[in-house]
């Protein structure tokens, strides 16, 4: 909660990556406050004020994807809707003449992006903002478990962060109203 209210602020997809691992965070504890409060959130070592706010957090997180039917996957509205939101962003900066340094982080990415489009019939359902983000997704997760990483696919996610942290960074500006398109 605490984590997330920073990232909002800070960094959108930080926090929509962020968001997502609390997703799963949940679902790996069976949906269940009482063993997160018992098990999960000592480790933050907070005040029981806090320890209480944060149990609560999550508890309306769980109502949530309770009331979604997202327990075993997907992601909560309120995380696609700001998908939404920076995929609508991308797309007017993609058609701007404004944005010349987008684009051409948007073309040099692209190929990789087709090429994770072209792995599954999933993929190709959903956009490509969010493709990149399962793929950000996806990197977070294999470092997390120490996994190898080979050259190629850094390569790709290396293209992929720096399209998705300009695109932040313009969510911020926008946000600001500092944005012509």
């Amino acid at each position: 909660m605490y984590i997330a209210e920073q990232l909002k602020k800070k960094n959108v997809s930080e926090y929509l990556l962020y968001m997502w691992q609390v997703e799963d965070t949940l679902r790996a504890y069976g949906l269940d406050a009482e063993k997160m409060a018992a098990e999960y959130i000592p480790q933050f070592k907070l005040d029981d004020e806090r320890n209480e706010e944060l149990k609560g957090w999550y508890e309306s997180l769980i109502q949530m994807i309770r009331e979604e039917n997202v327990e075993k996957n997907g992601h909560l509205q309120i995380n696609k809707n700001i998908l939404i939101l920076l995929t609508d962003l991308h797309l007017q900066l993609l058609k701007s003449s404004k944005h010349p340094f987008y684009s051409a982080a948007y073309y040099k990415a692209l190929p990789f992006i087709v090429e994770l489009r072209s792995k599954s019939a999933e993929s190709q359902e959903k956009g490509e903002i969010e493709n990149c983000f399962d793929a950000l997704y996806g990197m977070m997760l294999l470092r997390m478990q120490k996994k190898d990483i080979s050259a190629e696919t850094a390569t790709a996610i290396s293209n992929i962060a720096k399209l998705i942290g300009l695109l932040s960074d313009y969510y911020q500006k926008d946000k600001a109203g500092d944005v012509e398109f």
